[in-house]
């Protein structure tokens, strides 16, 4: 029995149990109007108007049925015997009012007199369907129509709000970036990071279609009387499992206003081949054009020029400081968890703030809310387990997961003997619950933790921990207008310690904790503006460095660095306006204030004079909370768009963003020793502009994707370093930073196809980056305060991120990255003082490294499809360097019996083959 006459069964059933002991007695309505050549649909959307009457039908069968007929105060049941007469249409009208139309088979309302006795009925029942249903029967979502709000008859005008959750209907789960919309007038949303959407339309009858990543595409049939709320749920689409398949947003690119915005979909994650087998978000973000990395083991992130700290990377809103595990080969992100991640280049959210460069915005699942599930895998190095499922079914879910490694074998098959006695070791902790109070209220409970250990040598040990906690509170106002609650706190600390030799046996120790409250606001007044503001404050306290000696024999002389302090707040307000079917703008107002606070000791120097301990002129004790420093200034935000056509589109962006934390390295990739520190009264805090214009074009299937886009940056109150700086436990680190200025400018394209056997991205960029320091005298001038490269300078960059899917069970990717190389300074001539040998060295930055270049190789293997067995599992087998090019990961010198050698060091000098079992159960 087909699914339509299933519905028909199931809404007889209910007008029977509805009538059963009660006879209702139901006046009917009259109808008039001209049917003059209009089609069925639009004779049922009138008849409904006028009626109380309800149609149930299949558009597919009715689409060819015209109707020509004039009434005057007729009953249906006369109209549409007109209607049907002659035709292989069949009506049928139950005790409730409702209407069923099929097509070459009649169906039947009641039971005829003496059913159940055999060959006693009063009719001839040959080829009739009949309205009865078993209680397992049900009417299929795409084929009821839902009534939003309290019926009215007729029909009121004007306009009403369609809002509430789309969820996947096998977990529960929120879906991310699912589009809602109507044909005429088209009028369509997008729902949010919770899967919420709110969409206002005419009121009336309507067809509502949904479509989302890899998720079968359906509609709704609704009418529409009054605000109200409507969950939708979605079913796995698992017609093609490998394959990377965009529908929710294919034209995003073309009508959406946010430029410089990359959404990555898990499915490529876990498709690209990266070192060690290992799904890394990390690695494919920096696949993206724009985002570059400056070390082959980093997973830190330069975009436009920017450095890694200017990077605001949230885990669930929450910051992280060290995105990276075992030396910057594994990032911190568990692939298994993550629900979606959004990287914003440029017209950055006026809801973000406190870095220049970027926001990546990495979002987790909320946990299976149906059954218990469980998914995992096992590689070369590492190993991962995640679980999830209902505490209250359908209220509570939870998920959690647990990564570490069992990297310290392979160490042990290395011929240096330094490298067999050390060893490293990570893990980390996630665990996510979500629980629906109510329709109108949602908590969201995130945890991680992290930590990481490594010794090199059995002498130096480094260790490493993130800490982040998160509790949201969403609130639903109305249909119109949410709000998002949020609690967090983040902490990061390192500690290096050896206790080789007794008698200098230390510790040194350094800690960021950070402590977060906000309220965000999202309201939608009309389909055309979208609204949001919100407040936010941070509290900062820094350890800057502590050096302890560690045993009873230590000779070390403890030192330490006063803590630091500091409070950084914001207000904003951002609004999404469509003025016209082309013409878009978004415009927004952040205003953030940063106040630097005590006990703290201040040092004046001499004005006009470079800053040395030489030059010190006073020192000033600040009291416990007492306001030191005070910064502010507005962030301006702002963005258009102009459809050229339904297939193109012109954009053009502007942002103004302010750092008030900035990292100290004179390392060029994440270092665990890395020192964060705060703005004060000689440290100003950065400010950015950047200019941003693009073209995107899509085909007429929005099957490829191309844009380009072009941007200028331009940066203040940067820092660099005085050459022989002294980062550590530095008491006067003022003394051995400069002030710097910055420009970047550049040229991305992209071309993307992401449907079919074969799929994937291109991407080319061309951006320079360069520096110069606005001091007046030495030491605080390099290279005679010209223009320099920065350490991030990499003029030219090429991927080609390619997949290709040979049947629902293999697929093939192959990956290929060239970049120039980065910057460096090299010693161009050698000179001899008191019989020793000097090196003397070009401007900072002037020469580089050798162009780096390297393909990668992967074949996923899915296991069979039945649905019923203990687990489904796949295979990834990847090689990482195919071809063993030994690219330089840096160029260093040294002295060695009277002459200066060079020396490359590459961490990857050969193919690195690995294979990972993944399963899910």
């Amino acid at each position: 029995m087909t699914p339509l006459y299933r519905f028909f069964l199931v809404g007889y059933l209910i007008s029977w149990l509805a009538n059963t002991g009660v006879a209702q007695t139901k006046t009917e309505s009259l109808i008039s109007g001209d049917f003059s050549q209009v089609r069925f649909s639009q004779f049922v959307q009138t008849v409904e108007a006028q009626t109380s009457y309800r149609f149930f039908y299949n558009p597919a069968d009715t689409d060819s049925l015209i109707v020509n007929l004039r009434a005057d105060k007729q009953p249906l049941q006369a109209l549409l015997t007109q209607l049907v007469a002659g035709t292989k249409f069949s009506y049928a009208i139950d005790n409730q009012q409702q209407v069923y139309i099929t097509a070459g088979r009649p169906i039947r309302t009641q039971l005829p007199i003496g059913f159940f006795v055999r060959g006693a009925t009063d009719d001839d029942t040959t080829g009739a369907t009949y309205l009865t249903a078993g209680p397992k029967q049900r009417a299929e979502p795409e084929s009821r129509l839902y009534e939003i709000g309290k019926r009215t008859n007729p029909i009121r005008p004007g306009r009403a709000t369609l809002a509430g959750y789309v969820r996947n209907v096998a977990s529960g789960e929120p879906i991310v970036g699912a589009a809602i919309y109507i044909d005429n007038p088209r009028v369509g949303t997008a729902s949010d990071q919770f899967g919420y959407y709110s969409l206002t339309l005419p009121r009336g009858r309507h067809e509502l279609k949904i479509r989302s990543t890899g998720l079968k595409d359906t509609h709704r049939r609704i009418v529409l009387y009054a605000d109200g709320k409507f969950d939708i749920d979605l079913e796995d689409d698992v017609i093609a499992l490998k394959e990377v398949v965009i529908e929710a947003e294919k034209d995003v690119n073309i009508s959406g206003l946010q430029m410089g915005q990359e959404r990555v979909d898990i499915k490529s994650v876990k498709q690209i081949p990266t070192a060690l087998g290992e799904a890394d978000l990390l690695r494919v973000i920096q696949t993206l054009p724009g985002v570059k990395t400056v070390g082959e083991s980093s997973t830190g992130l330069n975009v436009r020029g920017g450095a890694t700290d200017q990077n605001l990377i949230l885990y669930n809103d929450a910051p992280i400081y060290n995105s990276s595990h075992l030396f910057g080969f594994f990032s911190a992100f568990n692939p298994d968890l993550i629900k979606s991640a959004e990287l914003y280049k440029s017209a950055m959210p006026s809801r973000y703030g406190g870095r220049l460069s970027s926001v990546l915005d990495v979002q987790t699942r909320d946990g299976n809310k149906k059954k218990f599930i469980g998914s995992g895998g096992i590689g070369l190095l590492t190993g991962r387990l995640t679980v999830e499922g209902p505490i209250l079914k359908d209220k509570t879910s939870f998920i959690a997961g647990i990564r570490t490694t069992y990297s310290d074998w392979l160490l042990k098959q290395l011929q240096n003997a330094a490298f067999r006695k050390s060893d490293a070791q990570f893990y980390d902790l996630n665990a996510h619950i979500t629980h629906e109070i109510d329709e109108k209220n949602t908590i969201y409970l995130t945890g991680y933790l992290s930590r990481d250990r490594f010794t090199l040598g059995s002498d130096t040990a480094y260790s490493y921990q993130n800490k982040v906690a998160t509790l949201k509170w969403k609130h639903v106002f109305s249909q119109k207008f949410y709000s998002v609650y949020t609690a967090s706190h983040s902490g990061y600390e390192y500690r290096v310690s050896s206790v080789l030799n007794p008698v200098n046996a230390y510790q040194l120790d350094f800690g960021i904790n950070q402590s977060q409250v906000k309220a965000d606001f999202n309201l939608y007044p009309t389909n055309q503006h979208a609204v949001d503001f919100g407040i936010s404050s941070i509290f900062y306290k820094l350890r800057p460095g502590t050096f302890q000696p560690q045993g009873a024999e230590s000779l070390i002389v403890p030192m330490s660095v006063g803590t630091e302090q500091g409070l950084e707040s914001a207000v904003y307000v951002g609004d999404r306006f469509d003025i016209s079917p082309r013409l878009s703008v978004s415009g927004g107002l952040r205003y953030s204030f940063f106040q630097y606070l005590g006990p703290r000791n201040g040092f004046q120097y001499v004005p006009g004079e470079p800053r040395t301990i030489d030059n010190i002129t006073d020192t000033i004790a600040y009291g416990r909370n007492q306001v030191i420093n005070n910064y502010g200034g507005p962030e301006y935000r702002l963005a258009l768009r102009y459809a050229l056509s339904s297939s193109a589109s012109v954009k053009a962006s502007f942002n103004r963003t302010r750092q008030y934390i900035q990292m100290l390295s004179n390392t060029t990739v994440i270092s665990p020793t890395d020192i964060w520190k705060l703005s004060d009264a000689n440290i100003k805090p950065q400010v950015g502009d950047q200019f941003a214009v693009g073209v995107y074009k899509n085909n007429r299937t929005n099957t490829i994707e191309l844009s380009v886009e072009a941007y200028y940056k331009t940066m203040r109150n940067l820092i660099d370093f005085r050459n022989g700086a002294t980062l550590l436990l530095n008491p006067h680190i003022e003394t051995d930073v400069v002030a710097a200025e910055g420009k970047a400018y550049g040229v991305e394209v992209l071309v993307k196809k992401m449907t079919g056997k074969l799929n994937g991205w291109l991407s080319y960029t061309y951006a320079r980056t360069f520096l110069r320091t606005t001091g007046q005298a030495e030491p605080d001038v390099i290279n005679q305060g010209q223009y320099y490269p920065s350490s991030f300078d990499k003029p030219h960059d090429v991927t080609l991120i390619s997949n290709y899917k040979i049947n629902r069970r293999f697929s093939l990717s192959l990956n290929v990255t060239y970049s120039t190389g980065r910057p460096i300074t090299l010693p161009i001539a050698k000179y001899t003082v008191d019989n020793a040998l000097r090196l003397l060295y070009s401007e900072r930055n002037q020469h580089r490294i050798p162009d780096y270049y390297r393909a990668d190789f992967a074949m996923n293997i899915e296991g069979n499809h039945k649905v019923r067995k203990l687990a489904h599992s796949s295979w990834t087998i990847a090689v990482y360097n195919l071809t063993g090019r030994r690219n330089a990961y840096s160029v260093y010198f040294k002295s060695e019996n009277g002459s200066i050698n060079g020396y490359q060091l590459s961490i990857f000098g050969q193919p690195i083959p690995s294979i990972t079992y993944n399963f899910r159960f």
